[in-house]
């Protein structure tokens, strides 16, 4: 079959392969390219069967069109122009290139030199030029077709105030548990599956937050060392679905496991990464953005254009304030949404994505261009508030509709219950939102994503079992990974068979796992975290495809799973726990509060208690009052935290309220049973005991 561009050729907004049911239009930007070059393989992607020179060019937008094909050709592009480091430029026609708009990806990368642009081990390192030819080693796209039955799906839009996130990966969620069929274990359709699906609705959540699924490569240094990409962190194209999670050749399956998730009632939210892709720094390899116009695609040293500027830590940053970049970026999210039906995203090292020339800002353009946007301004947005780079820690730094990851919230809260001294204030912020960080620019207590753990450290059963990281199966001699853990390993370096220490770990973990879900903003619950998984203290397992980053579903018959359901049917049953507004620590005209701290003697927490380092107990009061018009009824309660020893702690009389009722208790063996509390309540040690007014209307 010969292959040729149609002579009435028009030109299609997107950029891609957009096959239009008689053909394929092929659209890609560059520049500062002289020329780009379409490659047709066969279907294996083996041969190059076809090499066409794209024949329009408009707005440095490269297109054509060929009648006759479509869904399920494997293509690629090359693009001419000057090869010059020191001036930012790195084309080189012997390199094929993956479109950074390929809806799909055919293949795996095969490591070699001939990958790299120039040639490796040359006197003149990166300003070499090398000549082989990259296609036998290098990816493809993929030409798609968009049908999908999505009949009968709709988007779930749950309010913050109703939203706990699952964060989890694809593989480590499904690969050891043992329903889920070996041959969907590791895929899309596996966490789809029946087993999967109902424990995520059992344990209450309302949104699943995915690790990377967005293509991305094993870095080379990890092959080499029989190690594998696992998170996910090095993405290479923002528009197809990671095919190792593909239990077949179709992206249909990632829009199944949507829908499946959809049907029972759990939103579906991505970890993306847009602050840097997977080809490093000058001297990594040429695959995509690079060689299609490196100038464009990158930040660079404004001193020195042959280098790349980073604030990720991998090698380079994506110039997002380029507009055709930041319009790749955009286009991406769109898809996601419109195309996959997914419910919001969580941006990796979000404060690059900020960063304009003179540092972050939070009304950058890119920032901007979200919040405007008709489609993504209403889906959930999550930012990790932080780069490696100068001033890139930013929590509470993002706008509306931005939420944050809290990394304050699960260091303050460790701290506090591993019995650290003076921590009363700062655990005091963390339960009502961490108002110092978002109450302001018109944000709510929502705002904060509280986490106890998440992909990135210690799991909870490791936080309370190691003092030390352990992740010398990295092979970096330990080096890697932050040692700041604020974990307790309560008596005995990982695991044992001490059943006083293993009871204790038990304990602490419910009071922590009640913390979590009584304090105001959104909780999020590291997936295995209510298995009591382990990594055996590896807390930075990104390269652990196996036994050490996979969930250990060996603790679905331990008695903490059934508690964590019960913690977080709790927190759904009790509107006063999930509030939007900051909560007022002033009484109403009426006299009556929202918001009370108490010391255990039974009066307003003071100076001198909130000074006082080896206080480590302490009750906070919270209400929500009936509003007109809302469908929840008014409710109150008083959350005792006790870090410390057995402590009595005398009940409080606030807004009219005399007689308590103990609702919720981690240090007994009916955690949420409801029975009548003394005045002076028993609070057990390293435990939650949480107080419901016997008479309470409004509170």
């Amino acid at each position: 079959m010969s292959y040729a561009f149609s002579e009435l050729e028009f030109m299609k907004p997107e950029l891609g392969a957009e096959y239009t049911g008689e053909g394929t239009h092929f659209a890609v930007f560059s520049a500062h390219a002289e020329k780009v070059e379409l490659c047709l393989f066969s279907e294996d992607g083996k041969k190059e069967i076809a090499r066409l020179p794209l024949p329009k060019r408009e707005g440095d937008i490269w297109s054509g069109y060929i009648a006759g094909i479509g869904p399920g050709t494997v293509y690629g592009y090359r693009a001419y122009g000057p090869y010059a480091p020191e001036e930012g430029h790195r084309f080189n026609p012997n390199k094929l290139l993956l479109d950074p708009y390929a809806k799909q990806v055919a293949g795996e990368i095969v490591w070699d030199d001939a990958l790299y642009g120039y040639t490796i081990g040359a006197p003149e390192e990166d300003l070499s030029f090398d000549e082989r030819d990259s296609a036998p080693f290098m990816v493809k796209g993929i030409v798609q077709d968009p049908a999908f039955d999505w009949d009968g799906d709709e988007a779930i839009r749950r309010p913050w105030t109703d939203t706990i996130i699952y964060e989890t990966h694809v593989r480590g969620m499904t690969m050891l548990h043992p329903d889920v069929p070996d041959e969907l274990r590791g895929t899309f359709l596996g966490m789809a599956s029946d087993p999967i699906v109902d424990h995520l609705v059992k344990l209450g959540i309302s949104a699943v937050e995915l690790l990377p699924i967005q293509f991305f490569l094993d870095d080379r240094y990890l092959v080499e060392k029989n190690l594998r990409n696992y998170w996910g962190y090095q993405t290479l194209g923002f528009f197809a679905p990671q095919p190792r999670f593909l239990s077949g050749n179709r992206i249909k399956e990632f829009k199944t496991m949507v829908k499946r998730f959809h049907a029972a009632g759990i939103e579906v939210i991505m970890d993306v990464v847009y602050n840097h892709t997977a080809e490093g720094n000058q001297r990594g390899p040429t695959l995509s953005f690079r060689g299609l116009d490196n100038r464009s695609y990158y930040r660079l040293s404004d001193e020195d254009p042959r280098h790349t500027y980073d604030t990720t830590g991998t090698g380079n940053s994506l110039n997002t304030a380029h507009p055709m970049v930041m319009r790749m970026v955009l286009d991406s999210l769109r898809y996601w949404v419109n195309a996959m039906h997914v419910d919001g995203f969580r941006f990796d090292l979000a404060s690059t994505l900020g960063r304009e020339q003179d540092g972050f800002e939070r009304e950058g353009r890119f920032l901007d261009a979200i919040r405007q946007d008709p489609i993504l301004a209403g889906v959930k947005l999550i930012a990790e508030p932080w780069d490696v780079g100068h001033g890139g820690y930013q929590v509470g730094g993002f706008p509306y509709p931005f939420r944050e990851w809290n990394d304050k919230y699960r260091d303050d809260i460790r701290r506090f219950w591993r019995k650290d001294p003076g921590m009363l204030s700062d655990v005091s912020e963390r339960l009502v939102g961490s108002p110092v960080q978002f109450n302001h620019s018109d944000r709510n207590a929502t705002t904060s994503v509280n986490l106890l753990s998440a992909h990135d450290g210690f799991t909870l059963m490791d936080t309370v079992s190691f003092n030390d990281k352990h992740n010398e199966a990295n092979g970096e001699e330990n080096h890697d990974g932050h040692s700041n853990n604020c974990s307790d390993n309560m008596g005995f370096e990982g695991r044992t068979d001490d059943e006083g220490i293993k009871a204790a770990r038990a304990r602490r973990r419910r009071a922590m796992i009640l913390t979590l879900l009584s304090s105001q903003g959104v909780p999020m619950i590291l997936g295995g975290d209510e298995l009591g998984n382990s990594q055996d203290g590896n807390n930075n397992a990104y390269c652990q495809d196996n036994e050490i980053g996979w969930t250990d579903w060996s603790g679905i018959d331990d008695p903490f799973l059934n508690f964590c359901r019960e913690a977080v049917a709790f927190r759904k049953a009790h509107p006063c726990l999930r509030q939007d507004p900051f909560l007022i620590g002033e009484p109403d005209e009426e006299g009556h509060f929202e918001l009370a701290w108490f010391a255990p003697n039974g009066k307003r927490m003071q100076d001198e208690n909130w000074n006082d380092p080896e206080l480590r107990v302490l009750g906070v009061f919270v209400c929500r009052r009936r509003v007109i018009g809302d469908q929840e009824p008014g409710d109150c309660l008083l959350v005792v935290l006790n870090a410390g020893a057995d402590c009595t702690f005398t009940l409080p009389s606030i807004n009219g309220t005399k007689t308590w009722d103990r609702v919720a208790d981690t240090g007994a063996e009916d955690a949420f049973a409801r029975h009548p509390a003394e005045p002076k309540a028993m609070v057990y040690e390293a435990s939650v005991a949480i107080f419901a007014p016997r008479d309470c209307g409004l509170g």
